[in-house]
């Protein structure tokens, strides 16, 4: 396999990690990018783009990063709660009075954030053209009763998230969270980052690969005592391939990045907020939005969960490697983006062959190691 792009000697390890995990027959296209201290010393990619190994994957290959779209969603808030427009500690009716009804008056913008608000789904039929339509999505939203008490435990949003904190932001100021994502982060940032992708970059988009057990997760959601995120409509692994995934703004799920954006954005956060010379968030802001709000069991999914405003903590990939303070988000299948502040790394890793474990992804893992190892 050859892998193409740059890297530091000093991260060598991290290359070979990564041709290792093409050798394996884990890895089928993908890209791999650290940023320490502000300076890219990693910016790998390789295999391919499609099913049928007919298009490289190449340098500016966008795919979908799943649930990493939470993590820049997040910085989006963090941004408006630094700006005054948001507070985490507010009720999210301030911002969407119908969301009020059927006794949703006293959900915080924390409890959305951290997967507390009793929302893991809808409690209706909505069918995926509902999901990318946005309106019909966050009126059921708003219209229905907490599926659980709000506060009492952490169950994952993995497709509300996106409208919940998306619909309070379009409330606040105006533009869709593709839109401020583009203007207030991509934009300044340089980073290859879209949520509402536009038809003109169509061709380069990697297809999605549906692996052994990528879907597992959504069927033991469904078996669960919290089934709701499995369903209204049950998430599909494929959906990326479509064009109307693409161009809907799906905030929780449907961001197209590459791995250098990933890791240009939490590479960002690593430094406080600060990317060659200038300031995007205060260290401050980081630092609210990176504080822990909840640790315990997720229910739907039976196991161990740690949230902070919209980022993951204490992620088992990294936990033993990475300082307390790591934050970031994975995504459906592989990919994944987190900022390590105390080492001033910023890590992105984004995949087409979407692969389900029953424990660690090895690919994250010996790519992350890889890097620890370096520093």
């Amino acid at each position: 396999m050859n892998i193409e792009g740059t890297c530091d000697p000093r991260f060598a390890g991290v290359r070979d990690a990564f041709a290792t995990c093409f050798a394996q027959g884990l890895e089928h296209g993908g890209g791999v990018s650290v940023v320490v201290q502000g300076r890219t010393v990693v910016d790998l990619w390789g295999g391919h783009a499609d099913a049928a190994r007919s298009r490289p994957w190449r340098q500016d290959t966008l795919v979908n990063v799943w649930s990493c779209t939470k993590g820049v969603v997040a910085l989006a808030i963090a941004m408006l709660v630094e700006r005054g427009k948001l507070d985490y500690a507010a009720l999210v009716a301030r911002y969407w009075p119908e969301f009020a009804a059927g006794g949703k008056e006293r959900i915080t913008l924390d409890h959305v954030m951290s997967h507390q608000a009793g929302l893991n789904g809808l409690a209706v039929p909505m069918d995926e053209e509902g999901l990318l339509a946005w309106t019909p999505f966050v009126d059921a939203l708003a219209a229905m009763s907490p599926l659980w008490e709000p506060g009492s435990r952490c169950i994952y949003h993995a497709l509300t998230y996106g409208h919940l904190t998306g619909e309070v932001l379009r409330r606040v100021d105006g533009r869709s969270v593709g839109r401020f994502i583009a203007e207030e982060i991509a934009g300044p940032l340089g980073a290859d980052f879209h949520v509402g992708l536009p038809a003109s970059e169509d061709p380069r988009v990697a297809e999605m690969i549906e692996g052994p057990k990528a879907s597992d997760w959504v069927e033991f959601v469904r078996a669960s005592p919290f089934p709701h995120a499995g369903d209204n409509p049950t998430p599909r692994a494929t959906a990326p391939n479509d064009r109307a995934w693409r161009a809907a703004e799906v905030p929780g799920g449907n961001g197209q990045s590459t791995a250098h954006a990933l890791a240009r954005i939490y590479g960002m956060m690593a430094a406080g907020g600060v990317w060659e010379g200038k300031p995007l968030i205060g260290r401050t802001a980081v630092e609210a939005a990176a504080r822990p709000r909840i640790r315990g069991m997720d229910d739907s999914f039976a196991a161990p969960t740690a949230f902070a405003g919209g980022y993951q903590m204490e992620d088992t990939t990294y936990a033993s490697r990475a300082s307390p303070q790591t934050f970031g988000h994975s995504g459906w299948g592989g990919a994944i983006g987190f900022a390590d502040p105390a080492a001033g790394v910023g890590f992105g890793y984004v995949t087409n062959r979407m692969l389900g474990f029953d424990d660690l992804d090895p690919r994250r893992k010996v790519l992350i190691d890889a890097v620890y190892d370096a520093l």
